[in-house]
C-alpha cells in the first residue's frame, strides 16, 4: 500500500481532521497535513478492563512525573506500588501498555524526555473544549469516560461531540505545532462531577528540556 493510500485509510471521519487507525502505526497520521489528532480504536482486554474498572479508587495510581521513556516501565511499577495498586497480572499488563504507549509517543514525537501524568479524576477536571499549549498531547482513559473532542468554528462548544472510546489513545495536536491555520478541533475531560463516576487517565507530553519543563 502506497503511504498516500494508507493515510486515506486512517484519516476515517471521527470528526473533521481526526485520524482512526486498527493499529498503533496509524497515530502516526497526526504527521499527515490537516490532520489535528488521531485515535489508535482498540478494545481493552476484557478481565484487565473489569479488574481496573472494580479497584478502590484509592489504590488507584496517580503521578506527575518527567522522566525518559526507557524509564517509563519501572518508574510506572513503583508508582502502583505506592499507591496499594494490587499486584497481580493484571497490573503487569497495565504497566506494560503504559510502557509500550510511552515509548510509542517518544518515537512519533522524536521526544528523549515526557511529562507522564497518571490522574485519577472524580470532577469536571478540565471541563471547557480547548487546545492544550503543548506540541502534542496523547491520552488515553483506562477508566470512566473518554475524552471528549468536537470542531469549534468560532473557540465556543462544538456542535457535535465525539467520545474516545475507554482504553483507546487519543494523539492531539497542541497549539504548538508548528502547522496553520489551526484545524479548530477542541476537546475536554467529560463532565462526571455527582455521577460517582472514576477515571483513570494517561496523559503523556514531549519535553525538551527537563529543565525548563514546569
Amino acid at each position: 500500500m502506497q503511504p498516500q493510500d494508507l493515510a486515506r485509510e486512517i484519516l476515517r471521519d471521527a470528526a473533521i481532521g481526526v485520524g482512526v487507525a486498527d493499529t498503533p502505526q496509524g497515530l502516526s497520521a497526526i504527521h499527515h497535513p490537516g490532520a489535528a489528532a488521531a485515535i489508535w480504536r482498540r478494545r481493552p482486554a476484557a478481565d484487565v478492563q473489569a479488574w481496573i474498572d472494580t479497584l478502590d479508587p484509592a489504590r488507584l495510581p496517580r503521578a506527575r512525573v518527567i522522566l525518559r521513556p526507557e524509564a517509563v516501565h519501572s518508574t510506572v511499577t513503583g508508582i502502583c506500588a505506592a499507591a496499594g495498586t494490587p499486584a497481580c497480572a493484571a497490573r503487569d499488563r497495565l504497566v506494560d501498555d503504559i510502557a509500550a504507549l510511552a515509548d510509542l509517543f517518544a518515537e512519533l514525537m522524536r521526544a528523549r524526555w515526557l511529562r507522564l501524568r497518571l490522574d485519577v479524576v472524580t470532577t469536571n477536571a478540565c471541563r471547557r473544549f480547548h487546545i492544550d499549549a503543548v506540541t502534542a498531547r496523547l491520552v488515553c482513559t483506562y477508566r470512566g469516560t473518554g475524552t471528549q473532542y468536537g470542531i469549534s468554528t468560532d473557540g465556543g462548544e462544538p456542535r457535535r461531540i465525539f467520545t474516545v472510546p475507554t482504553g483507546a489513545p487519543i494523539l492531539l495536536r497542541g497549539t504548538l505545532w508548528p502547522e496553520a491555520p489551526a484545524s479548530g478541533l477542541l476537546h475536554r475531560s467529560p463532565p462526571i462531577e455527582g455521577s460517582g463516576e472514576t477515571r483513570l487517565v494517561l496523559v503523556l507530553d514531549p519535553v525538551d528540556d527537563p529543565e525548563d519543563a514546569v
